[in-house]
């Protein structure tokens, strides 16, 4: 199996896991303070692997795609803040699938900006991604 697969598979499978998770602590839990402290989790878990790796974020803060990482950075912040903040007013079954919207919306970018292969199997999982979103969603 090529090796990517096997870390999608693994993203899929404990990414599956948050929203749930999620909805539960936040019945107590403001949506703010939840992003801080998984946040907080993820940044000394990244740290430990730098430092088990022996890698450094150091050499790469005048890197010329820096700006683009600070960049995504702040998108990230901002999907995060708000994805929680909708857990926590709505239901699972519905903001999870409107937040999934992104990987329709990052496939047509990777397709346009990155040119990457377009096939009719292709436009048709697009299509019945967007169709399952809209059946769940309503």
């Amino acid at each position: 199996m090529r090796r990517y697969l096997g870390f999608s598979l693994l993203a899929f499978l404990t990414y599956s896991l948050v929203a749930p998770l999620l909805k539960i602590a936040m019945e107590t839990i403001p949506s703010t303070p939840a992003v801080f402290i998984s946040n907080s989790v993820l940044l000394v878990v990244v740290g430990v692997v730098l430092a088990v790796r022996g890698q450094s974020p150091v050499p790469y803060l005048r890197h010329r795609y820096t700006p683009h990482v600070v960049a995504l950075g702040v998108l990230l912040t901002v999907g995060l803040l708000t994805y929680y903040r909708a857990l926590a007013l709505g239901p699972v079954s519905i903001v999870v699938p409107i937040y999934g919207l992104f990987i329709v919306v990052s496939s047509v970018i990777g397709i346009v900006a990155f040119d990457e292969a377009l096939s009719p199997r292709k436009v048709a999982g697009i299509f019945f991604s967007v169709l399952a979103i809209v059946l769940i969603s309503i």
